[in-house]
């Protein structure tokens, strides 16, 4: 999602409707609260948001039987030992926007892109025109999971809207963690984020020392400047590129994915300090932000998504054709992109309920390629993208409007497949705990994994025979 101080006017050329989403029509749509879902989906728990954190759900991560769940105030951690019984362990009460999460050994990593007056878990909101104000990475260890202890900042330029945990190779694995900073927005006025912006931030932390994590490269990926973008009013324009909004990296095969506002890119990351942009791709007709992006196993696909809106607009309407907002699924062939086709939820969303693409994870099934993934009011969608052409949802989860905040502020902001369950963050209504009862799906359920990081990716196992059938 956008932050509130980089707000984004995404921007776009006019295009005709192309089998488009049909008109959201009152008895289409759930009344509000109402939770409606295929028949295939079941819900096991929802947790609600703590009363302490006073803002909205964000990002979550997970480790062993724990997990991690982020809020523009701060940081939940939930025992899911028993998913039917899900409770709440601690709350860290740390404001900072968006406070996305993400875990390793002892280690949690919070990512900050509110520009506040210091780093501290008192500070308060200070403009970015002020050199004194800080925003970047907070740093927490999580050994007791019922008292977190703040232990470290790290500084970015343009602050930390999203990170990327990347491990160290060989014997480095042992001694250091890479975080790739995502960042963007600059102004000509802001003195730790002046124009242009065209590089990460990538600190470096030492896993025997981790109070010593200091940025360690800022690579430049966009010298020509990237795309220039298209200022026109909403809809009709795209963004420029300063900077990427997500980065996804698949580390034991070397590569990552960027999301990078105004384009998509592949990048070599064997020299963790260098990385190298090895192939790019643009959509200046449909794409108005490139938002964020997800490997398939075999790390030879990847399904970029387009924020149109920054998360506070109804998309899923008739209005909106159904190549915006939407997923677009690329092959990777000799190195490069290969477009193969788009996807967008077919159900109606009220005219109330900001719906588009977003964060999501891979469900491990052998021999196939399924994504779990929310779609703010839009709910949760699991599509099977084997067929990266032909693309087709098998399972849904959605509420009615939400009516316990304002129009347009509430759904899920992320949905990942964690050891047999879907978990769901929802702005509002806290922590979601769902199950999928499907043939095409039933294998991943024997799949269990330590960690889960939304912008790390990790090979799972591929156990079982033989391929699934339809």
């Amino acid at each position: 999602m956008l932050s509130p101080r980089r707000a984004l006017i995404v921007l776009g050329a006019a295009i005709a409707l192309v089998g488009g989403v049909l008109p959201a029509q009152a008895a289409d749509i759930p009344a509000p609260g109402e939770v409606v879902m295929s028949d295939n989906m079941r819900q096991v728990t929802n947790v609600p948001k703590p009363a302490a954190l006073a803002d909205i759900h964000t990002d979550m991560a997970f480790q062993d039987n724990y997990a991690y769940v982020g809020n523009y105030y701060g940081f939940s951690i939930y025992d899911i030992r028993r998913p039917s019984r899900t409770s709440l362990v601690s709350t860290v009460i740390c404001p900072g926007g968006q406070m996305d999460v993400s875990v390793y050994g002892d280690l949690l990593f919070a990512a900050v892109d509110s520009s506040r007056n210091d780093d501290s878990c008192n500070s308060t909101g200070q403009s970015a025109t002020i050199k004194e104000s800080w925003e970047g990475v907070r740093i927490f260890d999580i050994s007791d999971k019922r008292n977190p202890k703040y232990i470290k900042s790290v500084e970015t330029n343009c602050g930390s809207h999203t990170l990327s945990l990347v491990p160290g190779k060989g014997h480095d694995r042992r001694r250091n963690l890479y975080v790739y900073v995502s960042s963007y927005s600059p102004r000509a006025d802001f003195p730790d984020c002046g124009v242009p912006h065209d590089k990460i931030s990538i600190i470096k932390v030492p896993l025997r020392n981790p109070t010593a994590a200091a940025v360690a490269a800022t690579p430049v990926l966009f010298p020509d400047g990237g795309n220039p973008g298209l200022p026109l009013p909403y809809p009709d324009g795209k963004s420029a590129t300063s900077g990427c909004h997500d980065i996804t990296a698949y580390a034991e095969k070397d590569i990552a994915a960027g999301a990078c506002m105004g384009e998509g890119i592949l990048m070599d990351i064997s020299d963790r300090l260098n990385p190298r942009v090895t192939a790019t791709v643009r959509d200046d007709v449909n794409f108005a932000f490139w938002h964020s992006a997800t490997f398939n196993n075999r790390g030879d696909k990847v399904v970029f998504t387009d924020e149109l809106g920054g998360g506070s607009r109804a998309t899923c309407n008739a209005t909106i054709a159904n190549t915006r907002g939407a997923n677009a699924y690329y092959d990777i062939r000799r190195g490069q992109f290969q477009f193969k086709s788009y996807f967008k939820i077919p159900r109606p969303q009220a005219d109330t309920e900001n719906c588009v693409a977003h964060n999501g994870s891979l469900i491990p099934v052998k021999g196939k390629d399924i994504m779990v993934q929310a779609w703010y009011q839009g709910g949760i969608s699991i599509v099977d993208f084997t067929d990266s052409a032909r693309p087709k949802e098998i399972g849904w989860y959605e509420r009615g409007p939400d009516n316990t905040a304002p129009a347009l502020s509430g759904g899920f902001w992320s949905a990942y497949y964690y050891n047999g369950y879907i978990y769901g963050s929802d702005f509002n209504l806290g922590l979601d705990v769902l199950s999928i009862d499907d043939r095409r799906t039933d294998r991943a359920k024997h799949v269990r994994l330590d960690s889960l990081n939304p912008q790390t990716q990790a090979s799972y196992p591929d156990r079982g025979h033989g391929h699934d059938h339809d």
